[in-house]
């Protein structure tokens, strides 16, 4: 998901009403150009102009305020579940990698090639079920 600025909620909030940046400016007490401004992260409006704005979208302030903090948390759980998921995988191909050199050197028993290859596909396991519990 991507980061979004409070020009980008601004515009999309302004977009889910049907409203042209005249009108909001209108209802706002502002320019057209004022309006644009705040969508391109040009400007912000005062800060006396956040409960209206926020009145106007029928939200609070305070979840007008966080669109941009609640899109940076998403954010950051998603790469975190992808390093998660890209550790797991390494686990997984360091632990086959590791059983066919020992084996190859005939440095390793049965049983403990077995351990580790289980430990691998215990990795690759977790990594696919978290794949599709994100997805969910």
């Amino acid at each position: 998901m991507r980061k979004q600025t409070f020009g980008a909620m601004v515009a999309a909030l302004r977009k889910e009403k049907g409203m042209t940046q005249l009108e909001l400016a209108e209802q706002m007490g502002v320019t057209d150009k004022a309006v644009s401004k705040w969508e391109r992260d040009l400007s912000l409006p005062d800060v006396s102009a956040l409960p209206r704005l926020a009145e106007i979208f029928e939200i609070s302030v305070d979840e007008l305020m966080r669109g941009k903090a609640g899109t940076q948390a998403r954010d950051t759980g998603e790469r975190a579940g992808a390093l998660i998921d890209v550790i797991l995988k390494g686990v997984a191909v360091a632990m086959g990698v590791a059983v066919a050199v020992l084996s190859f050197l005939e440095q390793i028993d049965a049983k403990s090639a077995l351990g580790m290859l289980g430990i691998g596909l215990a990795c690759l396991a977790i990594s696919q079920l978290t794949i599709t519990i994100t997805k969910e």
